[in-house]
């Protein structure tokens, strides 16, 4: 063999292209990834720096704010408004509890037994979103009037004198009580707890029940056995859906509660807009945050699953 015959060592022409096609390639998701990243960044990530920034202030509106590390005003703001930090941990804790007891069965009917009715079942429980937040929270101002239907059903079944002595409502008047937040509360984010329990349960085989059922197992403990276990992914995306948003909610608070019922979000809504004083109001934001994200990390940990809907 001579040496023009020995095979070549040189890089073949066609793998510089190559190479070059499968960089881009594995560049395709980065670059389809870079328009949400970028949606993050400049309204997430970028007002919550401001926030901090904000949060760390000193002056005032007239003449000026300016960063001097003062971090005493988020002590001064929680130890000032932490009854309203625990009045919006407990409506947003009950309300979440409610959605999920109103909200598992329907879900469960809609998914194992509404047959072709399953798509109007699913429109019905969206239609609320098809008007306002405000005009639906309104709404309850004229369900809960006084001399309304439902406040004559409750005082019939004495239910107002139940709720009257746990300090849920004022005697015969169910509006301006914690009972009328609860009850908007409830109301306006069970959407937000049906859909991914109707998810989660859609997607159990069938197969598993019938098996349930071949090994003799009643209908109740193929529920505590099959069925809820195999549902909490739904079950958890539906509670932090619902409490999330709840425990930082104001409208229901404004609309249908009392100056006894103001919750944290108000308090954060009046020192922006009417108090201007954003230090607090940026403080008690942070401080909601880290309240809501804690008490999430530990649920989403004792839940036993990390997969969510």
């Amino acid at each position: 063999m001579t040496v023009t015959d020995a095979p070549s060592l040189a890089p073949s022409p066609a793998q510089p292209p190559v190479r070059k096609a499968a960089t881009r390639k594995r560049l395709v998701p980065y670059w389809l990834l870079l328009p949400g990243i970028l949606w993050l960044i400049v309204f997430f990530a970028l007002p919550m720096v401001y926030q901090a920034s904000t949060s760390v202030q000193t002056g005032s509106l007239e003449k000026g704010f300016e960063v001097t590390w003062h971090f005493q005003t988020y002590w001064d703001a929680l130890k000032e408004y932490y009854p309203q930090f625990v009045r919006s941990l407990l409506y947003a804790g009950t309300a979440t509890l409610l959605c999920l007891l109103l909200g598992y069965p329907l879900a469960y009917m809609i998914a194992f037994k509404a047959g072709r009715w399953r798509g109007l079942l699913l429109v019905l429980v969206i239609a609320p979103f098809f008007t306002s937040f405000l005009i639906r929270t309104l709404a309850w101002k004229t369900i809960l009037a006084d001399s309304g239907p439902v406040v004559d059903v409750l005082n019939t079944l004495h239910v107002l004198d139940v709720t009257s002595w746990l300090g849920w409502t004022d005697g015969s008047r169910v509006l301006a009580t914690p009972m009328a937040v609860v009850c908007g509360l409830t109301y306006n984010f069970l959407p937000f707890m049906i859909l991914p329990l109707y998810t989660s349960l859609d997607r159990i085989d069938g197969r598993l029940h019938e098996a349930a059922g071949d090994l003799y197992a009643t209908p109740a403990t193929t529920f505590r056995k099959v069925t809820f276990p195999l549902s909490m992914p739904g079950v958890v995306s539906g509670t932090l859906l619902t409490f999330i948003p709840a425990s930082g909610d104001y409208v229901n608070a404004e609309l249908l509660g009392s100056t006894d019922t103001k919750m944290v979000g108000s308090v954060i809504q009046s020192q922006f807009l009417r108090v201007l004083d954003y230090p607090t109001a940026a403080a008690l934001s942070f401080i909601l945050m880290a309240i809501v994200l804690g008490m999430v990390t530990v649920y989403i940990r004792k839940s036993g699953t990390e997969d969510l809907v």
